[in-house]
C-alpha cells in the first residue's frame, strides 16, 4: 500500500473531470449524488455520470457528460465518487481500476468499509474534493485464472475476493488447494474464499478468516464448512500463488465469484488459480485514522475500559 498526495492536473488536463456513480435502486443515493455534483459544477469541476443513471440524476444530467459504463468511464477523470454500499463501491472499482483512477466511497449508513465519507458530510467531501486535500493508497487486488486440462478458459480480478462455492445446496464440492504448486489438503467443503487484506472484513470475516490490516501486503485462503481435520485459514506471501482444484466426482457443479459480482460456472476438473493483481486499486482518504478506529467504528466493538492513551506511554 502505498500512499500519497492527490495529483495535479498538467496543463493538458487542466480541465477536472470527476465521474459519479450511485446506487440509483435508493433514493437516499440518488439525492446525495445530485446535491454532490450541483456542488462540484459551482466549483468548476466538470462532472461525468453513466448512461444507464443519467435518467435517475434529474436536472444534474443536463450539464453533465454521460459516457457508457465500460472500462473508458473514467478515463481523463481526476476522481471517481460513489454514493453507496460495498456492493455499489465495488462497482466503481470495476470503473476506476483500468484508468488507474482514484475512487472514494461515500456511505449510505451500512457497515461500508471501502467508504470514507458519510452521506451526512457532503458539503465536508465536496471541500476535500475541490481542493484536492486528499491521499490515494493503493490496494492490493488478485487476478484469477481458470485452467481446464491445462488449457485458460477464463480471466478475473478481485479488490476483495475470489470464491469458488458449490453450485447447489445438495452437493459438497470435493477440493485440492495448492500453496505455490505443492498440495496442501483435500476436503470436502461449501467452497473456499482467497482475499486479499482489504478484503479480509467481507466474505473472509464471515467465513472465520482474519481481519488483516491492509498495508499488509498478503494473500489470505479460508475454506468454507470444510469437513476435514486440516482447514484452517491461511495467510501467505504476496508471491506465492494459491490454486484450487475441483475435483471431477460425482455430479457436483461449482461456480466462481469475483467480488459477489461476476460469476462463471467451473466445469468439473477445473483449476482456480489466484495471485497478486498486476494492477491495484486506488483509494482516496480523506482522514488519517488507524485502521484500528476504523475496525472499531464500522463494527461498533466494545472498547469501554481501555486504559491506554493516543499518545505512547513514556516507561518509568
Amino acid at each position: 500500500m502505498s500512499d500519497t498526495r492527490a495529483p495535479r492536473p498538467t496543463e493538458e488536463a487542466s480541465v477536472r473531470r470527476v465521474l459519479v456513480v450511485a446506487h440509483t435502486g435508493r433514493e437516499a443515493a440518488s439525492t446525495a449524488a445530485g446535491d454532490f455534483c450541483q456542488r462540484l459544477a459551482a466549483a468548476g469541476v466538470h462532472v461525468r455520470l453513466l448512461s444507464d443513471e443519467a435518467p435517475d440524476a434529474g436536472p444534474v444530467a443536463g450539464g453533465a457528460e454521460v459516457v457508457p459504463a465500460d472500462d473508458r468511464a473514467a478515463h481523463g477523470c481526476e476522481l471517481v465518487v460513489v454514493f453507496g454500499g460495498d456492493g455499489t463501491i465495488l462497482r466503481g472499482a470495476e470503473l476506476a481500476r483500468p484508468s488507474r483512477v482514484p475512487l472514494l466511497g461515500v456511505n449510505l449508513g451500512h457497515v461500508g468499509f471501502l467508504a470514507e465519507a458519510d452521506i451526512d458530510d457532503i458539503e465536508v467531501t465536496v471541500a476535500h474534493v475541490v481542493d484536492r486535500t486528499y491521499a490515494v493508497e493503493e490496494r492490493l487486488t488478485v487476478d484469477v485464472c481458470v485452467r481446464l486440462d491445462g488449457d485458460v478458459v477464463h480471466r478475473d480480478w478481485a479488490l476483495n475476493d475470489a470464491s469458488v462455492e458449490k453450485a447447489s445446496r445438495e452437493r459438497m464440492l470435493e477440493v485440492v488447494v495448492e500453496v505455490d504448486s505443492r498440495p496442501v489438503s483435500r476436503f470436502g467443503c461449501d467452497g473456499v474464499v482467497c482475499a486479499t487484506p482489504t478484503g479480509s472484513t467481507a466474505y473472509n470475516f464471515s467465513a472465520g478468516g482474519p481481519v488483516v490490516w491492509p498495508e499488509v501486503r498478503a494473500l489470505l485462503m479460508v475454506p468454507i464448512s470444510a469437513h476435514a481435520l486440516f482447514a484452517r485459514p491461511l495467510v501467505v506471501s504476496p508471491d506465492s500463488v494459491l490454486a484450487i482444484e475441483v475435483l471431477a466426482r460425482g455430479d457436483a457443479r461449482a461456480v466462481l465469484w469475483c467480488d459477489g459480482r461476476r460469476t462463471t460456472t467451473l466445469p468439473p476438473g477445473a483449476r482456480v488459480e489466484v495471485r497478486s493483481g498486476e494492477r491495484p486499486v486506488r483509494l482516496a482518504r480523506l482522514h488519517a485514522a488507524p485502521f484500528a478506529d476504523r475496525l472499531v467504528r464500522k463494527f461498533e466493538l466494545p472498547v469501554t475500559g481501555w486504559r491506554g492513551s493516543t499518545q505512547r506511554r513514556r516507561e518509568p
